[in-house]
């Protein structure tokens, strides 16, 4: 934690959020439920407008490119319970966010057959400054969601598959973009707790700054404590700050963002089935009651948009200060029987990023053509990422400690030509260059290495007849590997020799979809994807050394529906099936260890035409191999979530969720490995290890506003 900055978002901005909140509420024209404009994951379809829109299903269809792609809007986002800030990514059809340490760690992420592990091949991106962390102390490409305030998201843009020139790194699997609000039709003050010591106060408002239709400033504050149902209490502490000013209209836009983050806690990490089964552990228990951990995040950030009467030029630019010590111990005293196996992960880094786009419309033989040109550079300034054996939490020993320079450039272009009616192609090129310039304390673990690799993607859609349109997808992706691992000849643990990896993994897919709205008040997609990737080469940060594994091949189909039965209701429901394996021969099987195979959400919200509201919603994560050769699988569970809430006159809402409704005593995540407990043989015992989801809780609200 960082005292100063604890304190500056104690006596700084909610004294500043409070003010904003007792303003007059202002409504909008252009409406601050979601930013007008999205640089990075904007749609490529303004300027086809030329083509006669009949309705919105059309409209949409000029926004998309894939049968896959979607917005999630802020009247879905509010119309369901959360018990982490990273759930929000659940609105996207297919993701399962689980968590494998309690309250602090970054989520853990399942999309289209992949354990993302803490967000690799998953870009995820936060009012235009990317997420996603690589080369970071706890595993490539780590994304942390702690920072995001749901009462202030505007909507969520996501996108599936590595069709889409404007995307780069960690994204193969799919990508999203969180947006904010720049105005609040009113304040929001509220409170919530359950009976296992959560206390959450969040406050929020916004005021026009000048004349009518100018520019906003909108601040948001949360104060976040949390023990949970553990044996040890997590005893979660967070402090957020928001500050966003902006300023839109017909032409464009401009916003500038300034968010702070301070968290710590105590980790309640997976436990041995094994000892859960003999009795001497609790199933909310920890073996090492020291593990735990500190986080900030501090970002400003600056989007921009220009639209003409034929060409928009968008820009973005941002600077993060990062910092996390993580303690963990998941084998508990296998290699020291002395100290124990306890470790601590430590990240600090300064982030630096700039990309902008060029888009033109014109016609060509007839035809609506529009071009967009961009580029990207981040630079990943690493003053220290390192690894420490420990025991309760104090240092024993350096097992490698690195600085890191990582630096990214990315260049893309892609032209979308309406060639008639009912066929439209999109054709992109991208080329990213990566170089890695790691400082190692093991001098023959430093060096630098370069990389490119150019990305060609291509998007076809035949429609709409009547209110049906089909789409076909190929393109090829990557994702980078860890810094560490491209420049490393030693084992830093064992001091054997190791071979580094290549810095960047190719991927490969396609998908054919169609999305229909025939029926009346319906609307439903379909697709089936294919995704291969030449290597899952990670940075392993558990264990401090870089393992290459092998090339893999992932199929599925997907299905979601929305039914509007009245104008208050609404019913969803959302299938996934995946089939993940390696391509080449081994001894130990073909299974991807881990790899979500299906899932099931559905869900009905409501309202009726007085103060009363609510939903409730299922989850269904169905079971995964734990090992190569599929003789372990972890269980499958499911969740089930209600809520209710009552609007007073004069504003106040009273709600009342009831979070894992029928109290399952399922796993939040499960994986097969070696562990020693006390007494135990010198080589461990191969077991399942469970962290469980959270038991029945009610979770009440009180506040003003769209909690």
């Amino acid at each position: 934690m960082r005292p100063m900055a604890s304190r500056f978002a104690v006596r700084v901005l909610f004294p500043l959020v409070l003010l904003l909140g007792a303003a007059p509420a202002v409504t909008r024209a252009h409406d601050g439920h979601h930013t007008p404009f999205v640089p990075g994951l904007d749609p490529i379809a303004d300027t086809l407008a030329v083509v006669e829109v009949r309705d919105s299903f059309e409209r949409n269809l000029a926004r998309i490119g894939a049968a896959s792609q979607g917005t999630v809007t802020r009247a879905q986002i509010t119309a369901r319970p959360y018990r982490r800030a990273g759930e929000v990514l659940e609105n996207v059809p297919g993701v399962v966010v689980s968590q494998h340490s309690g309250e602090g760690k970054a989520n853990q992420y399942y999309l289209r057959g992949f354990n993302l592990d803490h967000g690799t091949d998953f870009a995820t991106t936060v009012a235009g400054v990317p997420v996603n962390l690589p080369s970071h102390g706890h595993g490539h490409g780590y994304s942390d969601l702690s920072f995001v305030l749901p009462e202030v998201v505007g909507g969520i843009q996501y996108r599936k598959g590595p069709y889409y020139a404007d995307e780069g790194d960690f994204a193969s699997a799919g990508a999203s973009n969180i947006t904010y609000r720049n105005a609040l039709d009113r304040p929001i003050v509220g409170i919530a707790g359950d009976a296992f010591g959560l206390r959450r106060l969040v406050a929020a408002g916004s005021r026009p700054l000048g004349e009518a239709g100018g520019s906003q400033l909108l601040a948001a504050g949360e104060f976040y404590a949390n023990d949970g149902p553990w044996d040890r209490p997590d005893d979660a502490r967070r402090l957020n700050g928001l500050l966003r000013w902006s300023r839109t209209g017909a032409d464009g836009g401009l916003s500038v963002t300034l968010s702070g983050y301070d968290g710590k806690w105590n980790a309640s990490d997976q436990v041995p089935e094994r000892a859960v089964d003999a009795g001497t552990l609790g199933r909310f228990g920890a073996v090492d009651l020291t593990d735990g951990g500190a986080s900030s995040r501090y970002a400003l950030s600056g989007e921009w948009q220009d639209i003409g009467a034929r060409d928009t030029w968008r820009a973005s630019a941002y600077v993060v200060d990062y910092a996390l010590d993580l303690f963990s111990n998941f084998t508990y005293a296998l290699d020291d029987t002395v100290n124990g196996d306890q470790f601590e992960q430590g990240d600090r880094r300064m982030v630096y990023g700039v990309s902008s786009s060029w888009t033109r419309g014109f016609a060509a033989g007839g035809r609506p053509v529009e071009t967009t040109l961009g580029a990207s550079a981040r630079l990943d300034a690493i003053d220290r990422v390192g690894l420490y054996a420990t025991r309760a939490r104090e240092r024993l020993d350096t097992v490698r400690e690195d600085d890191v320079r990582e630096g990214t450039a990315g260049l893309y272009g892609q032209a979308v030509v309406q060639w008639s009616r009912s066929f439209r192609s999109t054709l992109g090129l991208r080329g990213d260059a990566y170089r890695f310039d790691v400082a190692s304390d093991d001098p023959r673990n430093s060096g630098v290495r370069n990389a490119g690799v150019a990305s060609p993607k291509l998007s076809l859609l035949f429609g709409p007849y009547g209110r049906t349109a089909f789409f076909a997808n190929a393109g090829l992706g990557h994702h980078s590997n860890d810094a560490r691992g491209t420049t490393i000849t030693v084992d830093p643990k064992t001091g054997d020799a190791a071979g580094p990896v290549d810095p960047v993994v190719r991927t490969r897919g396609a998908e054919l979809g169609v999305r229909t709205a025939a029926l009346t008040n319906v609307s439903a997609s379909f697709v089936a994807w294919g995704l291969g990737s030449d290597s899952e080469l990670l940075f392993v940060g558990d264990a401090g050394t870089t393992e290459p594994s092998r090339p893999s091949r992932r199929l599925g189909v997907e299905t979601e529906a929305t039914w509007r039965p009245t104008t208050h209701v609404v019913v969803d429901a959302q299938m996934s099936w995946s089939r993940a394996r390696f391509t080449d021969d081994a001894p130990e099987g073909d299974r991807v260890p881990g790899a979500v195979e299906g899932v099931i959400a559905a869900g009905v919200s409501g309202r009726t035409n007085g103060a009363l509201s609510g939903g409730a919603r299922l989850r269904w994560f169905g079971p995964r191999d734990l090992i190569e050769d599929g003789s372990v699988r972890s269980a499958a569970s499911t969740l089930v979530s209600a809520h209710a809430a009552w609007k007073f006159p004069g504003g106040i809402r009273v709600g009342l969720e009831a979070l894992n409704l029928f109290d399952s005593r399922s796993s939040d995540i499960d994986y097969f490995y070696a562990s020693r407990l006390p007494g135990e043989p010198a080589a461990g015992i191969d077991d399942i290890h469970f962290h469980p989801v959270e038991p029945f809780t009610l979770r009440f609200t009180v506040g003003t506003g769209s909690l």
